[in-house]
This record gives C-alpha cells, structure tokens and sequence, in this order.
C-alpha cells in the first residue's frame, strides 16, 4: 500500500498558507460558506479549485462548463484563470445559492464573464446541444446530484471539444464506493459511473485522490 498523508488540521493550515495563492474574493466565500451550517459540506476544497484553475491555465481554456455551482466558489476559481474572452456557463437549480454565488462574482468583478443557467442541468445542456454548441467547450466540471452524473456524463462528452477536460467530483465518496456494505442510490450511481469510464475508450482518463476524489478525463 503507498504511504498516505495524514490530512491534520494542523497540515491544512500548512497548505492554505504555503500551497494557495487564494483570491481574497475565493477566501471570503469559503468562509461565509463554511457558516451555512449542514449544507456547507456542497462547498469544493480550496485546494480542488486551485487544481482546476491551474487545469484551466494549462489547456488554454476560454469556455469552462459547470454543473452544480452552489455558492460560486469553483466558477470563481476557475473563471480567474480564463483570458479576458472566456467565458463560464454555470447550471444549477438552486436560485438562492445561485445569488449568493453572483455576489461573489460580481465582488471579484467576473459578472459579464459568468452566465448562470438556473433549470434542470439536463434540460439546459440539451438545449446547448440543439443550439450548436457541440465541441466548444474546453473545460468542464461536474458536482451535482450524483443519480444523475451518468446522464450529465454523455452530454458533457458532446459538448466538450476534442483534447477537453471534465473533472467529475466526489467520486470517492468519503470512501463509501470501495466499501461492498454501502448501497444507496447515490453510492450505486458513482461505483457504476466510475467503472463506466474506466473503460470508456472515448477518453484518457485517471481517478485522483483529491479532495473527495476527482475522475480527471481527457476528450479523445
């Protein structure tokens, strides 16, 4: 077995202060988040969303798609990292979150830069593919209701271009997928999802041990 870190307190503290280049509009949702009591839990880990906007930087990404946006921080994080012609679509259900989320993006002056799409996602993304946004995305992340990963799957596939990237969050699921006694919807959803893309030749793809566990896949 390899040697795992023990992921302390005391580590993390080490991490935001010498590992982050965190924006201060990033920092100030992630506190105001971490008070929202149960539902704080939605929020991605500050070093997830350095992750993806060094992902973002990597591949040149201008379109960045995401599904699941709760209080803003991954679009903010993510949305930083586009050249000043990029562009973020955000789609979630939840329009209460979604207005905190813009308060955050407006503070950091990103608001004409992020378009939030409040519907359900699979109706949302097939309408961009009806209306010809098939291969122009770059970038893409997925962090919703994990019963519907599979479906958000497939479209995210057309939407993206050829050599994308589409990070799939908590696919790990606190380690509940690897454990044989757990079998809700949402475990079932994820240890099918996971071993659907193991073998999907339609992408290069790796499972990361990253927060709550990231499938990182590279469009073919």
């Amino acid at each position: 077995m390899p040697k795992t870190l023990e992921y302390t307190d005391k580590v993390f503290d080490y991490l935001l202060a010498n590992g982050l280049r965190e924006h201060p509009v990033l920092t100030k949702c992630r506190l105001e988040t971490a008070e929202m009591g149960r539902v704080s839990s939605m929020q991605i880990a500050p070093e997830q969303g350095a992750f993806m906007g060094m992902i973002a930087k990597a591949i040149d990404a201008k379109r960045y798609l995401e599904i699941g946006s709760f209080t803003g921080y991954s679009a903010l994080a993510v949305t930083l990292a586009l050249p000043a012609d990029g562009h973020t679509d955000c789609l979630d259900i939840n329009e209460e979150f979604i207005g905190r989320a813009r308060g955050y993006w407006a503070a950091a002056g990103l608001s004409s830069k992020i378009t939030a799409h409040i519907a359900p996602a699979k109706e949302t993304l097939d309408a961009f593919l009806k209306g010809g946004r098939a291969g122009t995305y770059d970038l893409a992340f997925i962090d919703a209701d994990k019963t519907g990963y599979d479906a958000y799957y497939e479209r995210v596939l057309q939407l993206l271009r050829k050599g994308g990237v589409l990070l799939i969050d908590n696919v790990l699921w606190s380690g509940r997928v690897a454990d044989a006694k757990e079998g809700d919807a949402d475990t079932a959803a994820l240890r099918a999802l996971n071993a659907k893309i193991h073998g999907d030749n339609r992408v290069d793809a790796g499972l990361l041990p990253l927060a709550d566990g990231i499938y990182m896949c590279v469009k073919r």
